[in-house]
């Protein structure tokens, strides 16, 4: 299961990527997308729930330097490093 998240993981980061240099040849230059902004695009409302969440049942420093801080990286390498870890974590050892 983790192999599988891992691989969705990284063909979400390659299709950030690819819609970064679609939307760069379009308007002619180059621009990050956050990972904020791609996961508002895909899901604002559980971005909304997860931010009131966490903010009144964990604790709000919590949403406010970190968690905001993570949602204005840039997407592709959120996204990759999320599953490289993910595919790292659950590589199978071969007996040799």
């Amino acid at each position: 299961m983790g192999r599988i998240l891992g691989l969705l993981f990284l063909a979400a980061a390659v299709a950030v990527g690819v819609w970064e240099i679609v939307d760069a040849s379009a308007t002619g230059y180059w621009a990050l997308k956050p990972f904020g902004e791609v996961f508002f695009r895909l899901a604002p409302e559980w971005l909304n729930l997860a931010q009131a969440v966490i903010q009144r049942y964990v604790t709000p420093w919590l949403w406010d330097p970190a968690i905001q801080t993570f949602l204005l990286w840039p997407a592709w390498p959120v996204l990759g490093g999320i599953g490289a870890i993910l595919l790292i974590f659950n590589l199978r050892r071969r007996n040799r």
